[in-house]
Formats: C-alpha cells, structure tokens, sequence
C-alpha cells in the first residue's frame, strides 16, 4: 500500500535499481534484458491472490494458467514484505504444470523462525526478566505465542502480558479499534514492563502511532511513562501521511532488529537523481512526490488555498524518516539481493548446458523448469555491490544477519539509525559495539542480593519472587539464586552470607594465651608439689610426717606431681602417642591419687576405731591394709582403661563442624562410654573418701586429717560434678581447656587442703612438730 505509506516507495527504487545494474553489468546475462511488473498486494489476502492469479494469466484477462504472451511471462516472484503475503504467493509453488517458479525472497518466514533468538539476547544482555508483548491478532500471531513462551521461559524470561494489536479493515470497525487500542494502553502503561517486544508486520507502526493520541481518551486511566520498544524485523517506522505531525516522542531510544543492510555505493546518487519530471516509465513517482511532500502538481491543483504545488525540486533528504531515507533499508536491501539471486540463478543455469546453450538459452530463460531454478538458487554465492556475501544454507534460507538499531528522535519528530549492534544468524555473534542506551530496570521483582535466595510467590510467574535470608551456614554467592549453598567442610559463609571463607586450623597452642597460662599453671603447680616432697623428704623423721602413712603421703604427692605434668599431654598439636596417652595415664594417676587419699582416710578411721578398749581393729592396721587399698583401686581403673585401649583407642581427628570457622584437630577419644566410665570410676573413688573423711571428720584432733581430707574431696567433686556440664557446653579447643583446668584445680585442691596444714607446721611451727603434740588429746 505504497500511496498510504510513502516509505515503501524505497522498495520499488531498491528492485528498479538492482535490474538497472544488471542490465548494465555484461558479465550477468549478457545479451538478455530483465524487465519486472509490479502488483499491490492492498496488504488484503483477496487481492493478494488476485495479483497472484494474474501471475498466471494474460496481461488483459485473468485466465490461470493459460499465458500467450511469451515476452510478459515472468520467471521468479519476489515476495512481499509480511510473512501472509508471502503465504498467499505460495500457491505459486504448488503449481505442477505452470510454465513459472516461485522463487520469493522474502525473509518475513524465516526471520519469524530465528530472530527471537536476537531478541532474546538482548533481553539476556540487559536483564530484562519481565516483558510486555505486542502481536498481529491473526494467525501469525497465535504462531508466535506459541514459538516464544516457551524459548523464553526456558531462558527465565516472564511476560507480564501479551496484548494483540488492533487490526481496521472496515469503517465500522474503528470504534471496535479504538476501544482495543484504548485498553492495549491501560495494560501497556500500568504494567512493572519496562521492555515491551512487538511482533507486527510492516505496517504496524501506523498503528502504534496512535498511542499517543489514545493517551488523552476519557477511558485511559494509566498515566505515560518512558518504556523500551523492541520491534521485530519485519517492522518499519513508517507513518501515514496524516501522521506526519503527530508526536512520536513515546518511540525514542526504541531498540529495532532490521535485516542487516550494507552501504550499496551509488544508490543514494540514484536516489537524488529521481525527479517527477526527469524520469520516465514510473507510474508512482508523482503520486509518492505528492502525498511525501504534501503538495499538488499543477496540472492536480484544484484551486484550494491549501494546497501547495509541487515544484519538482524538493529534495528527498528534507523528508522525515518515517517518509523516506536516503540509506537503505533492510527490506530494500533483500529486494535488492533478490534481484541479483534470482539473475545470478538464471545465469548460473544457462551456464550449465554448455553444448546445447546457443540452441536452448532462450527457451530456457524465458520457461525454465521450476526444480531447475530452485537448484541453482539454493546452490548460488556472490558478493554484491556493498562487499556482503549472499548465499543460502542447506535447507534453502538466507544466510543473513541481523542490525540492532537504536532510534533516536530529533525536534523534528524525525528518527536517526543509530547501529548498535550486530547478530548473525544461524549462528549469533556480536561485534565490539556497545549498545548507546541507558539501561533500564524490566523486572517483576528487584534482584535478590547475593546472601539471599529466591522464594516464588505463590499463585504469580516464577520471575515474581520473594528475597529471603539464607539460612545459617548456607551462601548465596550471585544474585537471584534459586537456593543457598552450604560451604565445603573446610571453609564457612562470611558475614553477609555471599562468600565462602577458609577455616583456620585450630588447636590448643603453646603460644597462645590461654595455652600458655594453662602450661604455666600445671608447671609451676608440678614444682610446688616437688618442693612439697622434697620437704616432707628432708622432714622424714618428724612426727607430723610419719603420722598417718608416710608411704601413703608419699605416693600422693608423686600422684600429683604426675597429675600436673599429665596436663602437657593435653597442650600442642594432638599426635598419635599423645591422643593414646592422655586420657588413660590422666585416668590411672588420678585413682592412685584418690585411693591414697581413700587409704588414708580409712587409716584415720581405723586407727582411731583400734585404741577402743577390746577392739578387733588392731588386726586390719598397718601398710598392709594402705597398700591394698590403693592397689585394688588403682588395678580396677587400670582394667578400664586397659580395655578402653584394646578395643576403642583414641587418634588424632579433625572436627570441621562444631566450630563454624575453625577447623579443630583433636583427639577422638574412640569410645565416649568409656571415657565417662573412666570419670565415673573416679567419681566414686571421690564420693567414697568423702563420706568416710566426712564421718571421722569430728575424731581428736591429733590423729585426724580427716578435717582437710573432707575439704579437699569437697573440693575435688564439685570441680569434677561442674566440669560435666562445662565440658559438654563448649566446642572445639576449650573443650581440652576445661578438662586441663579440671584437672589443674582438682589436683590443686588436694595438694593445698591436705598439705598446706603440714607445711605451716613443718615451716613455720615446727614446736608443734612433736610426738608430745601429736598424742594430746583434746579436752
């Protein structure tokens, strides 16, 4: 419908051009001459297949498939522009026995099938997850729907819509359109959509045109707002002529995917040189200068004041570039390429049958076999004149590519071509240009963070979501995660829960603080001990120190220098021999000492039992009974942990979980049954010497270290009742903390309840170191 659209009027240039250059090139067909015959489809499907009819008829009546005129018979159609014009030529092809092929270059049909590729990356590239779509309300459109959806939810790409395009076909029709095209504005203008894809014919722009009109009817209620136009190739911005003033300000920055088009060298001089009265044989040039510049040739001019007339001098560049441009399109370069495909075919052909081709060239070229030029047009290759290869793939289609546009309105409502990028298909590629557009936001829901995931909303599309923490001890390291990731057993999440970070190995180390003050202490407590011995040692002789055992005070002085010194077993990195020791030679010293400390009480109890007056005691006193009692004792505990070593033995292990960040290099203790047998056994060692010190805790004074004995179990089982639950509640190297305190403070506590009271006497009353002393009795 050229003589509504004056930008179609490039078309006709684009065909008339490139058989111009055939015509003029020897080395194409020579000695032959192309002509060509034009026919409007009316973008009507009736009409369309009237012209396709006359095809097949004589030039005067339409009679199909009966041609007498041998000099009118065409060999190749090329098709229009939209994708139903090229299915209404069809029928073309279906023809067993017509002296024509169908040779359309249309690439409507095969641009459909692909480009959504093209588009697709750029939403992929922006990031544009929730679009609105715009389509033809014909079967076309149903097409696309059904081709899109699911390529793009595939891809995570929602539509907030998909609205069809009003279609006018009748007068009586146009209410219906307005009120369509009323509500396509609500939806478009009231939706999060910030990108918004149209899939219309050539056309279409004229009718998105009265958007901007449509914004001021009293039924639109959503306010204008600035979105992203995608057009799909089969688009022109084209207008009618009573468009030519209207606002198109709604279509800056429009991003269009056009076929792609070089620069043909002297197709714009061609153009300037097109003038109504200086050129011939065009039957539309008149009407095209008319309607673009707005203007009456005079021999047209009625007498109107309004009407200006046309001088013939007005130049193509002063046209806005929905009317006209100099450059050419990308629907002008396929008909331009179609032209030299279809000559190249022929003379490809004619080529061929060299022996018979002085005898057969005509007839050949003037009623081709249909299979014949099909070949030769499959199987062609050439670069035209703008330096581009045009050739087709396996199946037939066009090797081409797509140019991504990037409209840009001046003050004078005119559109500039900016190329921003390049997409080759079958297979996409990009070139180094960047897009020249602010990016904008197209999403149903702002991107999750890194540190949080998405949770769908329930009832919406899978691009609606909620953000949510990850939960602890999980990380979300890009945005809009489906879910969180728990970290490798060797690293843990940071802070913000977006990264991993490596664990530090971890230990009880010497050079720590509390390492040290740990060695410290069950050093200097070990050198106590040892000067306490070497005390009691020196004093061998004295009462005080032959009271109540003097091997028995002995071996639990040496119990407790080892129980301090045992303390290192537990500081410095675990090793093989150290994990098998620690707790067992911990568990065996500390029942020696404990059954020293049972022996004697029971020795205070006995002897004390034994002055009674016929007394059977007498018999069970001495080192004998001591000696049994620390035996036994200690025999029992060593049993347990005998078999704690044969059946369970503690190694060297590493704890990755307890402690979030650390990586914790300890003893596995084998077996935790038998590490509280072990603490049980000891319990009731404890639990026994402190009911028997308690019970001979009120005996005379001068036999009695039961006083202190009490106090020093009290001592010891509180330490050891508070260091269960201590011991549970913490993680990692403070768990070997607590049980080196434990023992440090329970040993301490021994150490100072029964010895300090000897020391003071030895030290700094040594009067009261005298049997005299020892046998009074209290009054």
């Amino acid at each position: 419908m050229w003589y509504v659209v004056p930008k179609n009027y490039q078309h006709i240039l684009a065909l008339v051009f490139g058989i111009k250059e055939i015509n003029e090139n020897t080395q194409i067909l020579p000695n032959l001459t192309l002509g060509f015959n034009i026919y409007d489809s009316y973008n009507n499907a009736d009409r369309t297949h009237h012209a396709t009819m006359l095809l097949l008829s004589a030039q005067e009546r339409l009679v199909p498939n009966y041609v007498c005129d041998m000099q009118s018979n065409p060999v190749a159609v090329i098709g229009g522009l939209d994708s139903q014009i090229s299915l209404h030529v069809s029928v073309l092809g279906k023809m067993e026995d017509g002296d024509m092929t169908e040779a359309s270059f249309t690439l409507s049909n095969f641009l459909l099938a692909l480009q959504y590729r093209g588009i697709l990356s750029l939403f992929l590239h922006f990031r544009w997850t929730w679009i609105g779509m715009l389509i033809m309300d014909d079967e076309n459109g149903e097409k696309i729907v059904q081709t899109l959806v699911p390529q793009f939810s595939q891809n995570h790409v929602c539509f907030a819509f998909i609205e069809k395009l009003p279609t006018f076909k009748f007068i009586t029709d146009f209410s219906a359109m307005l009120q369509q095209g009323e509500n396509m504005y609500n939806q478009i203008m009231s939706s999060k959509a910030n990108a918004l894809v149209v899939y219309g014919d050539s056309y279409s722009l004229v009718l998105l045109r009265w958007l901007p009109y449509l914004s001021s009817m009293k039924n639109v209620s959503a306010e204008p707002r600035g979105i992203v136009w995608i057009m799909a190739a089969q688009m022109e911005f084209t207008s009618l002529v009573y468009q030519r003033n209207w606002d198109a300000s709604i279509f800056d920055g429009a991003l269009s995917l056009t076929i792609h088009s070089g620069d043909l060298p002297r197709f714009k001089a061609f153009l300037q040189g097109r003038n109504p009265s200086g050129t011939e044989a065009d039957g539309f040039i008149r009407d095209f200068w008319q309607q673009a510049f707005g203007c009456k040739f005079t021999d047209q001019v009625t007498g109107t004041e309004e009407e200006t007339p046309c001088t013939g001098d007005e130049k193509l560049e002063s046209l806005p570039g929905s009317f006209f441009e100099m450059s050419m399109t990308g629907h002008s370069y396929s008909v331009y390429n179609a032209v030299y495909a279809v000559a190249h075919a022929l003379h490809a052909m004619s080529s061929s049958n060299l022996k018979q081709r002085e005898r057969t060239r005509r007839r050949e070229l003037q009623n081709p076999d249909s299979w014949q030029l099909h070949h030769f047009l499959r199987s062609i290759s050439f670069n035209n004149s703008a330096g581009d290869k045009v050739s087709f793939d396996q199946s037939g289609c066009l090797i081409t590519g797509f140019d991504v546009l990037n409209w840009v309105l001046s003050s004078n409502q005119t559109f500039h071509r900016v190329h921003s990028l390049m997409f080759f298909l079958p297979y996409l590629s990009t070139n180094k240009m960047a897009l020249n557009l602010v990016q904008p936001l197209s999403v149903c829901t702002v991107s999750c963070h890194p540190g949080t995931s998405k949770q769908v909303k329930e009832g919406e599309p899978f691009c609606c979501y909620n953000c949510i923490p990850c939960p602890e001890g999980k990380i979300a390291e890009h945005e809009d995660m489906d879910d969180c990731q728990k970290c490798e057993d060797k690293s843990y999440p940071n802070k913000d829960q977006d990264y991993c970070i490596p664990k530090t190995i971890t230990f009880l180390f010497y050079k720590e603080p509390l390492g040290l003050s740990l060695a410290f202490f069950g050093l200097f407590s070990s050198l106590t001990t040892a000067l306490v011995l070497g005390l009691f040692v020196k004093h061998h002789d004295t009462p005080i120190v032959i009271a109540n055992n003097r091997s028995l005070t002995y071996t639990l002085l040496i119990s407790l220098l080892l129980c301090f010194l045992c303390v290192f077993l537990f500081i410095g990195q675990p090793k093989k021999v150290t994990c098998l020791l620690r707790q067992t030679t911990f568990g065996i010293i500390f029942s020696v000492a404990v059954s020293c400390v049972l022996a004697k009480t029971m020795t205070v109890v006995l002897a004390f039992m034994a002055t009674k007056p016929g007394s059977r005691m007498r018999k069970w006193m001495g080192k004998r009974l001591a000696s049994s009692i620390v035996f036994s004792c200690s025999l029992l505990q060593t049993g347990i942990c005998t078999v704690w070593l044969a059946m369970y033995p503690s190694y060297p292990d590493v704890d990755v979980h307890t402690v979030p960040e650390e990586i914790v290099q300890e003893c596995n203790e084998g077996s935790v049954t038998m590490f509280y047998c072990v603490l049980g056994y000891l319990g009731f060692l404890a639990t026994a010497s402190f009911m028997v010190a308690f019970f001979a805790r009120k005996l005379p004074d001068s036999f009695n270290e039961a006083k202190f004995i009490t106090f020093s179990m009290l001592v010891f089982c509180s330490v050891w009742l508070s260091f269960v639950p201590t011991y549970l509640s913490t993680k990692g190297k403070h768990m070997v903390a607590v049980e080196i305190f434990s023992i440090l403070a329970s040993s301490a506590g021994l150490l100072g309840c029964i010895f300090s009271p000897k020391c003071y006497v030895i030290l700094i009353r040594p009067e009261l170191n005298s049997r005299e002393q020892l046998i009074r009795r209290k009054d």
